[in-house]
């Protein structure tokens, strides 16, 4: 819960900080200051470093797709004119996706109760941001980013849980964000302006985005993917969009109605369905 709750803060932080600089500019600036930060840390504390040159190469795999791709593309796609409503319906399959893939790649089986509490969590989501959709611009560069950034987080989720569960959180982390500040940093020295306006707001909104989701809720979300199973930990992002409603209710009024609470009373359910322990094997069958 405080994974689900650190990490739904991101959207008020890109709320706050994208008026201020331009997306990729924004992420650039971000990871470079986290993976500093991280080798400091790593270095202060003789974390220990990958044994082989393979293991660098995965963990920066991972961090290509969940850092560079996943944020890169929510970043861009809002900016692009996608409403942070239709981002969400798109990236909300991602639970879904996972499940789908967690058998063939990592050989997880999902069961029947999970599946229904996969299905019933997405339909929770789409209810939530149902009306956001309605108003929405519907740009055809912004649904394409979108879909990077579900691929992305799906893909890196995956691939985090198969080759990259023994790594330290903090050298493993700091190679990850390098990874992803250079993915983004192409496209926000060829196509951006790289300007920046140093408002109190925009400072906030970095800081908070530095310390609380890309050291606190990602060093939970490596913790929980190594200890559960992906498609579990997976369905925990359905409880996402309920929670950012929710603070967009309290810190910028916005109206949460009816659909939207019964939305956010089925993604939980959901989450809860999936996460209940698999049904014991009958004797004889």
């Amino acid at each position: 819960m405080l994974f689900v709750l650190l990490w739904s803060t991101g959207f008020t932080g890109a709320k706050l900080g994208l008026p201020y600089a331009e997306p990729f500019t924004f992420l650039a600036l971000r990871f470079a200051i986290v993976a500093a930060l991280l080798a400091v840390l790593a270095a202060l504390m003789r974390a220990p470093l990958p044994a082989r040159a393979a293991d660098y190469g995965h963990i920066a795999v991972s961090g290509l797709l969940i850092h560079g791709i996943y944020l890169g593309g929510v970043f861009a796609a809002i900016h692009h004119g996608i409403s942070a409503g239709v981002a969400a319906v798109i990236v909300g399959t991602q639970p879904l996706l996972t499940a789908a893939l967690a058998g063939p790649l990592l050989g997880e089986r999902v069961h029947g109760m999970q599946w229904a509490g996969l299905t019933l969590g997405f339909t929770g989501v789409a209810l939530v941001v149902s009306g956001n959709i309605e108003a929405a611009g519907t740009s055809v560069t912004g649904f394409v980013l979108s879909t990077a950034a579900l691929l992305g987080i799906t893909f890196g989720t995956l691939y985090q849980k198969r080759f990259c569960t023994t790594m330290d959180l903090r050298s493993g982390s700091c190679i990850q964000y390098v990874a992803a500040g250079v993915l983004v940093g192409v496209p926000a020295w060829l196509l951006e302006e790289n300007a920046i306006v140093w408002s109190g707001e925009f400072v906030f909104a970095l800081t908070w985005l530095i310390l609380v989701l890309s050291v606190g809720a990602v060093t939970l979300l490596w913790m929980l993917i190594r200890r559960g199973a992906a498609a579990r930990v997976a369905s925990l992002f359905y409880l996402v969009p309920p929670v950012v409603a929710i603070q967009g209710y309290l810190l910028f009024d916005e109206q949460l109605g009816a659909v939207a609470i019964g939305g956010m009373a089925l993604a939980a359910a959901g989450v809860a369905v999936v996460n209940r322990p698999a049904p014991a094997a009958v004797k004889g069958t």
